[in-house]
Parts: structure tokens; C-alpha cells; sequence
């Protein structure tokens, strides 16, 4: 690899060095490498782009790394990643895309993940994007996430989205059985012309199953952002979703949370804020010694934390 893919894997994957455990790297729609463990299958798909990652019942502290990078310009990736993780296990999966465009072209990746959780699984999944490049091509990632959870299994999605990324629609799609739970932490910040639109439908259609989905973003200069969530309690079960955006600029931010409680015991709950940064937390900072600027920064930095 050479410089820019290496940087690239850094950013999106904290990826120095060869990781540990299995991994699949993914560069300019090929495969870069791959590594399996006794416990952990990565196997190429015949029939469309993508691979199967098949994590054996009961494997527990182990991670997997699939990164996907692209750095050359007018390049449009396709993939389709289905995740088998077996009964019991507990695993830490980070994915991601970086794009590196110096071109006129648009470049573009979009990833369609797959995940069917095993009962009393446990996954941690870590997905973030990135886009840099002096070119006046676009950089256009679309992320979607299907997540099918059985009894008593358990997934934590952080998903973050943090520059220079120019338009992307993020999907996530999850129905989970009897005791599933289902934890989502977005952060996303935009500026420029950027767009992003967040989308996402849970069915808890188990008995005590519950979800909590908490998207924190920031709309800088004439950026926009919509977040769309829909939550069906389709027993009985918990539902939380919460929508907190600053504006900064010329920024636009629109929040459609969404609820249906379909079964006298669901219990569902949606919140949303939006607004700009308030002048007395910059007075403050800025009484320590800060500029505005730099003032704006710590109190954006620590919103997205």
C-alpha cells in the first residue's frame, strides 16, 4: 500500500500496522488481504461482490477488521457483507470506508452489511467514515445495515461520520426476538454543501426486547442533514430514540423521529433538540483565554464525544 491507503486505514480503522485476529482489507474494489482465525471464516462470495464473515458459537474476545478504501478517482464500489455470528459469541467487528478523490469524478462506496446474531450473541460494531482530497469530485459513501437479532442476543453499533464525506444516505433496518436489545450511537458532522440523510426502522417484535438509538450531529456553514427514525413495539418491549443537532452558519438540520406502539405493553419513548451553540458557553471559554473559533471547536468536539 502506499502512503494515502495507509493513512486512509488509520483513520477509518486505527489501523497502524497488520492487525490482529481476522481481517479482510478491501482497496480500490479488490481484495488487499485477508487473514481467518481457527474461530473466524472470511470467505469470498461467487455470486456478487462482498464476503461472508462466519464466527464460530461461543468465540468470545476476538475482533474482525474489514476496511474498505478507495483512492482512485471515478471508481464506484459495491459490497455485500453478510456476518454469521454463532450463539454465544462476543466479538468486536470495525468496518468502515475512506475515500482519497484528487479527481474530477465522483467517487463512491456503497457497503450493504448483513448481520444474523445468534442467541445470547454479543457484537460490537464500529463503522466510520471519512473523505479527504483536493479534487472537485464528490465522495459519496451510502451505508446499509440489516440486523437480524435472536433471543437474548445483543449488538452496540457506533457509527461516526466526521469529515469530508459530500452526500450519503445511511440505512439501518434491525427486527429483534424475545430479550434482544439493541444499542446505536451516530455522530455525524457536515459542512460545505455536504448532505447526509439518516434513516432507520426497528421492529421489536420479541417479548422484552428493547432499542436505544442516540444521533448527535453538527450542521456547519450551508451542510443539511435529515434523521429519520421509526421504532414499531410490537410487544411488549422499550424503544428510545434522540435526535440532538447544533447549527452553526447557514446549517439546516430536520428530525423526524417516529413511533408505533402496536402492543398495550410497549413502552416508547422519542426526543429531539436542535438549536445553535449557546452565547454563554462561548463567553465562558473565551473568558479562559480562547478565540471564538477555538471556543466553538472544544464545545463541537465535546458534543461529539
Amino acid at each position: 500500500m502506499d502512503k494515502i491507503e495507509k493513512n486512509l486505514l488509520e483513520e477509518i480503522a486505527d489501523i497502524h500496522e497488520v492487525p490482529e485476529g481476522a481481517y479482510n482489507i478491501r482497496a480500490n474494489g479488490k481484495l488487499e488481504s485477508r487473514n481467518t482465525t481457527a474461530n473466524i471464516d472470511i470467505v469470498t462470495k461467487k455470486d456478487k461482490p462482498g464476503i461472508d464473515i462466519i464466527i464460530k458459537p461461543g468465540t468470545v474476545n476476538e475482533s474482525v477488521h474489514i476496511p474498505v478504501i478507495l483512492s482512485e478517482s471515478g471508481l464506484k464500489d459495491l459490497v455485500y457483507n453478510d456476518f454469521y455470528i454463532g450463539e454465544g459469541a462476543d466479538v468486536t467487528i470495525v468496518a468502515g470506508c475512506g475515500i482519497h478523490n484528487c479527481g474530477d469524478q465522483a467517487s463512491e462506496h456503497d457497503g450493504i452489511h448483513t448481520f444474523y446474531i445468534e442467541k445470547d450473541a454479543k457484537v460490537r460494531y464500529i463503522e466510520k467514515h471519512y473523505g479527504e482530497g483536493d479534487g472537485k469530485g464528490d465522495r459519496i459513501l451510502n451505508p446499509t445495515t440489516v440486523v437480524h437479532i435472536a433471543e437474548g442476543g445483543y449488538m452496540e453499533m457506533e457509527t461516526v461520520q466526521i469529515k469530508g464525506v459530500s452526500s450519503t444516505v445511511r440505512t439501518t433496518e434491525a427486527d429483534l426476538s424475545d430479550g434482544a436489545s439493541l444499542v446505536i450511537h451516530e455522530k455525524i458532522m457536515t459542512h460545505g454543501e455536504q448532505t447526509a440523510e439518516t434513516n432507520f426502522t426497528v421492529d421489536l417484535n420479541g417479548v422484552d426486547s428493547s432499542a436505544n438509538v442516540i444521533s448527535r450531529s453538527v450542521a456547519k456553514e450551508h451542510s443539511k442533514q435529515v434523521f429519520n427514525s421509526h421504532i414499531n413495539g410490537n410487544n411488549k418491549c422499550y424503544g428510545h430514540t434522540e435526535c440532538d443537532a447544533i447549527i452553526m452558519d447557514a446549517g439546516r438540520v430536520e428530525a423526524i423521529p417516529s413511533l408505533a406502539a402496536n402492543h398495550i405493553d410497549a413502552s416508547l419513548i422519542h426526543e429531539a433538540a436542535i438549536g445553535k451553540i449557546a452565547g454563554d458557553q462561548l463567553i465562558k471559554l473565551m473568558t479562559l483565554g480562547l478565540t471564538e473559533k477555538e471556543a466553538e471547536e472544544q464545545i463541537v468536539n465535546g458534543f461529539l464525544k
